[in-house]
Parts: structure tokens; sequence; C-alpha cells
């Protein structure tokens, strides 16, 4: 079982930057992927960004340019950092592990989220 910890939200002015930490715990041996999903108040939860073990990303095509997500493997730690932030961007962030195809690993795990408020 993997648990998962964000942390880094707040309040912020549009045009500033906040950066989102999401510590991995328990059997992170059997963490491929990592991301982050947002869930802004009347909308469907969406995926942020995702990074591969082996460091490969992508994103959303609303924060391409802006948000960066990076990994510490030693750590096992996500890290999102968010520039440029936007009205738009208040949300919910959550964390998320995906689990390998590995006899003795679990599937996809979630973090608690993370509020994230950008005033105008």
């Amino acid at each position: 079982q993997v648990q998962l910890v964000e942390s880094g939200g707040g309040l912020v002015q549009a045009g500033g930057s906040l950066r989102l930490s999401c510590a991995a715990s328990g059997d992170t041996i059997c963490i491929s992927a990592m991301g982050w999903y947002r869930q802004a108040p009347g909308k469907e939860r969406e995926l942020v960004a995702v990074i591969a073990s082996g460091g490969s990303t992508n994103y959303a095509d609303s924060v391409k340019g802006r948000f960066t997500i990076s990994r510490d493997n030693a750590k096992n730690t996500v890290y999102l950092q968010m520039n440029n932030l936007k009205p738009e961007d208040t949300a919910v962030y959550y964390c998320n592990a995906e689990g390998k195809i590995v006899v003795g690993c679990l599937g996809r795990s979630w973090g608690q989220g993370t509020q994230v408020t950008v005033s105008s």
C-alpha cells in the first residue's frame, strides 16, 4: 500500500507562484508514474501533469508553459511548480501514484488533496 501526502497549497495572487509537494510512503517500490490532478468547484477532476519513473512528462493544455512537474525518486516525492497562476487554476490539487504490474503491488493511490486559491 502507498500513502500520499500533499502540501504547499495556499492563497496566492494572480501571476504568483506556488510549489506543491507530494511525499509517498509505504510500498514505494510499487510506484511507476506519479501525477497531479485538480478539481475546481462544480467541475470534474482533471489531469494536470504526469511524470513517469524515467522522467518523461505530460501536461494538460491549460497549464503548459506555466506548470512543471518533477520527481525525486530518492525522496519518493513529486513536485508541481506552478508559475503565472490564474484564477481559473483555483482547485483542490490531488497527488496520485500508479502501481506497477507486479505481484504484491496494488493499484492507483490518491492523496487527500491540497487547496490552491488564486485571487484576481
